[in-house]
């Protein structure tokens, strides 16, 4: 049997996806895979804004597409990448367990917390939710777009002149990038990640139970419980890259806590709220929560 995997061709993309054709392959070693890069739009186009050329599908349509026409079987993605509707005939199957939730600034030598930059700084990033939320923290530093793949933005950091970039966590740690003490993990209170950031992404065609079974192989309960409730909350807000949008939902036994992030295009409005539910009510809070703050910035 023959599985054919479409990803992108970024480094951390083909990590990604050699990470679970090799979960897969250590529960069912008779699998055969062949990897198919397909370039997407989010690829081509490197030097404008995402929010200018069309949000996240960016990064997934033209796979999504290939999923459809049936010339590969599965796709590989970073969850937070996905829009939060998905093509009618595709669905998210199973997922292994969630990397590193946070956002992280590598940053120039000799800087040992955020208090340290100097005033002024320029800081990369091409992420509205990245930069409202380090601007409320540290007002005075100077935010400057950037886009690319992982490394291209670290080495942003010598050819731009800037004083660190932020990235997610779950990127650097799954390329084993060794950055000693140049990473600065930033914690909840300060930026409240993306949603589903760390969590893989397996797209799959809607009527495949082929694909299903052998997928459940690498089934993290936790972590799935997480993407439901986390992109729930996306979908409730229309999540896009217009706005910043940020939610993180922690798993505590019977209950779950769920963390949420709005704010306006111009990033001078932020509200950020949490809610607690009964764990069997999990489906439910994502939306919950979405409505309580699209209510609220109504009233503003």
């Amino acid at each position: 049997m023959k599985i054919v995997v479409g990803t992108r061709g970024s480094n951390l993309a083909l990590t990604q996806t050699n990470m679970v054709i090799q979960m897969i392959k250590d529960k069912c070693p008779d699998i055969e895979f062949e990897v198919k890069i397909i370039k997407t739009k989010g690829d081509i186009i490197k030097d404008v804004a995402i929010d200018k050329i069309g949000g996240k599908e960016i990064f997934v349509k033209e796979i999504e597409r290939e999923l459809l026409e049936g010339t590969i079987d599965m796709a590989v993605h970073s969850m937070k990448d996905m829009p939060g509707k998905l093509p009618k005939g595709l669905k998210l199957s199973s997922t292994p367990a969630r990397e590193d939730h946070r956002d992280v600034l590598v940053c120039r030598e000799g800087i040992r917390s955020l208090d340290e930059l100097p005033k002024g700084a320029r800081i990369g990033t091409g992420s509205k939710r990245r930069k409202y939320q380090i601007l409320k923290y540290r007002p005075d530093l100077d935010i400057v777009p950037i886009r690319g793949n992982v490394e291209t933005r670290i080495k942003r950091i010598e050819e731009e002149n800037l004083d660190g970039v932020i990235l997610a966590a779950a990127g650097i740690k799954r390329l084993g990038l060794n950055l000693g003490s140049r990473i600065l993990y930033l914690d909840r209170d300060i930026i409240l990640p993306s949603p589903t950031q760390g969590i893989l992404a397996i797209e799959i065609r809607e009527q495949d139970k082929r694909m299903d079974s052998i997928l459940a192989h690498i089934s993290h309960k936790e972590t799935e419980i997480q993407a439901v409730v986390e992109r729930a909350f996306l979908t409730g807000v229309g999540g896009s890259c217009t706005v910043p949008v940020g939610a993180y939902c922690q798993v505590l036994e019977d209950k779950i806590l769920l963390e949420g992030l709005l704010g306006s295009e111009d990033g001078d409005i932020l509200i950020r709220r949490s809610i607690t539910e009964d764990i069997k009510a999990y489906e439910k809070a994502g939306y919950k929560l979405a409505e309580m703050l699209m209510k609220e910035m109504e009233r503003i």
